[in-house]
């Protein structure tokens, strides 16, 4: 059945318009972005065909698209492809555009989001850090190193410089487990903890540093870590 003939509560844009993006589901939001269905399909019947393939957004999205599942639908396209990852880095520059507007810092559990965001994705190590002002503010995040997959080399007297040049008064660290899996390593407490002596010296206070993989962030104040 076209998206046309579906009574109008049901079509994916008008449904957008009337009650907003959150109540759409993600076949229905991934359809907007088609914008028509192919081969005798509508564009939600393609987006749940994708979905199920891929196992889900994150998935499908993260997945070079040499190897992005199709199932049994049409294949994925060029110009598709290409809007879909122009639209998840608005997203993403979106949140960090946000993050660099807010007033304090006070919610560990938005910066954990912002975070996850940032560096889910990536197939290789990075590691990341927000730099705060006194007020907890967010002066500006970067990704100070690339690894492996395995690992990042992270050098304090970097993240000495850093906070120096911005002239941070805390900081917020964060780095991904490509294998997905969340859980702290020894190596990630040992930094964890040189860092927090290093910048000790110049105080600059190390407020978290969250492990990014799979599930929720991992954060290792939480833990008692730090």
């Amino acid at each position: 059945m076209r998206i046309i003939e579906l009574p109008g509560e049901e079509r994916p844009r008008e449904k957008l318009l009337e009650r907003g993006a959150p109540q759409l589901s993600d076949a229905e939001l991934l359809a907007v972005f088609l914008g028509s269905g192919h081969a005798g399909r509508n564009a939600v019947e393609v987006a749940r065909t994708w979905l199920r393939a891929a196992g889900g957004v994150c998935d499908l999205l993260d997945a070079p698209r040499s190897t992005r599942p199709t199932g049994d639908g049409p294949t994925i396209g060029l110009v598709t492809w290409c809007r879909l990852q122009a639209g998840l880095e608005l997203g993403k520059r979106y949140l960090n555009e946000r993050m660099r507007r807010t007033t304090a810092l006070g919610d560990a559990d938005a910066a954990a989001h912002y975070l996850r965001s940032q560096l889910s994705s990536y197939p290789f190590e990075v590691f990341a850090c927000l730099f705060l002002d006194n007020r907890h503010r967010v002066i500006g995040f970067e990704k100070l190193f690339q690894g492996t997959v395995a690992a990042a080399n992270v050098h304090p007297r970097e993240v000495v410089r850093r906070c120096l040049a911005l002239n941070a008064a805390a900081v917020i660290f964060a780095h991904n487990h490509p294998s997905g899996e969340s859980e702290p390593s020894a190596a990630d407490r040992a930094i964890t903890l040189r860092l927090r002596d290093v910048l000790d010296l110049i105080d600059v206070r190390v407020l978290d540093h969250f492990v990014i993989g799979r599930g929720a962030p991992v954060s290792l104040a939480r833990r008692g870590l730090i």
